[in-house]
């Protein structure tokens, strides 16, 4: 039986380098987790990025896919943070 979608926000913002796509998408694929949508700017030397992906196939769970991607940023420089979709959306209505 198919799994329902399971969409997550990851939120990336910190000082520009070079890499912090690839290392974010790297581990996300290692995980087995669809990119779904992706926007990306650099305002005056700072990156941002959100990102909606889909962990219906990830080889881990949401809390763990959460804690690993923030120590991933902590790495590189930047603050990572996922949200599953329907908190996003409850955090932001209008």
């Amino acid at each position: 039986m198919d799994k329902k979608s399971d969409k997550t926000i990851i939120t990336v913002v910190g000082k520009d380098t070079v890499g912090i796509i690839a290392k974010v998408c790297t581990y996300l694929s290692e995980h087995r987790i669809n990119v779904l949508d992706i926007s990306q700017t650099i305002v005056q030397g700072f990156f941002n990025m959100m990102m909606i992906v889909d962990l219906k196939d990830s080889t881990q769970p949401f809390g763990q896919c959460a804690k690993e991607l923030e120590a991933l940023g902590e790495e590189i420089g930047v603050a990572v943070k996922c949200q599953k979709e329907e908190i996003f959306n409850k955090m932001h209505r209008i």
